[in-house]
């Protein structure tokens, strides 16, 4: 594949609009500010009563109305809080993209990529169900009870919210896209995913529009079961806020967030023929499988390090070279830094293997200290954080760093925000199951 650069106007592709809905915010402005003071979203759980949980507390939205941001709250109305926060992203992003007094003529040609997770499900009514049609003589579920109690009890619009492809219909309802329609749902890899695949749509001349990115909420009674049943999340028993400690000796475990990334991807010709203003460049892209185990990533980091090297790769990047001026060829990468004893030593590790001994000056940070895991969201999250960085020569700290690991020897940009000469940055997301993706982006420039 040729250097960007040197690629037509109709193969580069370029963000123009960017939107999120945080733990820490629901606009670009504020949620930046907050990562940038070091402010953290974690507190006890309120959408359910989790006092008796390993862990009781989580990284909440807050205070979020997303009806003032539609065209058309009425066709949500029924819209669960996932894709509640799917539809508050886009309608920043479009915003920003200038789309909503620019539109495209032609719907065909806007498409949507997401890596959305599964809704809510109705767990009082759900387990109502079960207990009453439980048959204790022969010991197992009756089903023809359990679906009349389901029919009696359940409410059917918020039973199809469930299903993650529905953050999907409704942007396309709100915005009117009827180009190709893509959701994957690759665990805490999703977002990042769907953001490289939509630019290779629309290099492919697919379309000339892609809305990408993801949207997730697990804090409900299952989603944290499950992950405390995997012993993923932190069980501290301190301050909440102090809970997330990525790449720190003392790391124990991540803490569950929730909300949605958007960005409105274009070519480069589609955007400079109505006028847009581009933020930056999606240059490269790189999805791998670690082929081992669905919990535990592979221990020396190839599969991670395949992604990094096949995204530099596409972006014309040697990983081993310098500029001029003897900086890095990349200027920070935003770590997918769970705070998992295991990921972070493992992705450290991935880093060494890509960049050698360049890698102990590229700063990298994780703002899951600040925000928590988004889990399908999450990559969204963070490759906004990147293009932030560029605009701004800010690096969001990784807070709550207070004891090295020597396995995690690299520089984690430590509790404090730094500013930096920002032209191209990594956003790096793996998920269980093995699944690896990273993403090049930089400074735009013509």
């Amino acid at each position: 594949m040729n250097a960007p650069r040197d690629r037509s106007p109709s193969e580069r592709v370029v963000v123009t609009g960017m939107g999120w809905v945080t733990p820490l915010g629901h606009d670009l402005e504020t949620v930046w500010s907050a990562l940038m003071r070091g402010a953290s979203g974690m507190a006890p759980i309120t959408r359910f009563d989790a006092r008796t949980f390993p862990t009781s507390f989580a990284a909440e939205v807050k205070n979020f109305d997303v009806n003032p941001l539609l065209k058309s709250p009425a066709a949500h109305a029924n819209a669960g809080i996932n894709s509640q926060f799917a539809l508050g992203a886009a309608a920043q992003a479009w915003k920003q993209a200038q789309l909503d007094v620019k539109s495209p003529r032609n719907g065909r040609r806007v498409g949507i990529y997401l890596g959305a997770g599964e809704g809510v499900i109705d767990t009082p009514n759900y387990l109502a169900a079960n207990l009453k049609a439980w048959n204790a003589e022969q010991g197992k579920c009756d089903g023809v009870k359990w679906a009349e109690l389901g029919h009696e009890l359940m409410n059917a619009a918020r039973e199809i919210e469930q299903e993650p492809n529905m953050p999907l219909a409704h942007i396309a309802r709100e915005f009117g896209a009827r180009g190709p329609a893509y959701n994957c749902l690759t665990a805490c890899a999703a977002s990042t995913q769907a953001i490289g695949e939509a630019s290779s749509i629309l290099r492919g001349g697919e379309a000339d529009v892609m809305i990408a990115g993801g949207a997730h909420t697990m804090i409900h009674v299952l989603g944290v079961t499950g992950f405390n049943r995997l012993t993923a999340l932190s069980t501290s028993k301190g301050d909440p806020a102090k809970a997330s400690c990525p790449f720190d000796l003392g790391r124990g475990g991540f803490v569950m967030g929730e909300g949605a990334g958007m960005v409105i991807l274009e070519t480069l010709e589609h955007a400079l023929g109505r006028g847009a203003e581009p933020l930056a460049e999606l240059i490269g892209f790189g999805s791998s499988a670690d082929s081992y185990r669905i919990t535990d990533i592979e221990p020396t980091g190839r599969g991670a390090a395949a992604a990094m090297l096949q995204a530099l790769a596409q972006a014309g990047i040697d990983p081993l070279a310098r500029r001029s001026d003897g900086r890095p060829m990349v200027d920070y990468i935003s770590a997918h830094g769970t705070g998992t004893k295991e990921n972070d030593s493992i992705e450290t590790l991935a880093v060494k293997r890509v960049f050698g001994e360049i890698a102990k000056e590229i700063p990298m940070s994780s703002v899951k200290s600040m925000l928590g895991h988004l889990i399908a969201a999450a990559g969204a999250v963070e490759f906004i954080t990147c293009v932030m960085a560029i605009h701004r020569g800010m690096l969001p700290p990784t807070i709550n760093y207070t004891t090295p690991d020597p396995e995690c020897d690299l520089d984690y940009v430590a509790n404090i925000p730094r500013a930096a000469k920002v032209e191209t940055c990594l956003s790096n997301s793996f998920g269980f199951g093995g699944q690896n993706d990273t993403v090049c982006v930089t400074a735009f420039s013509e």
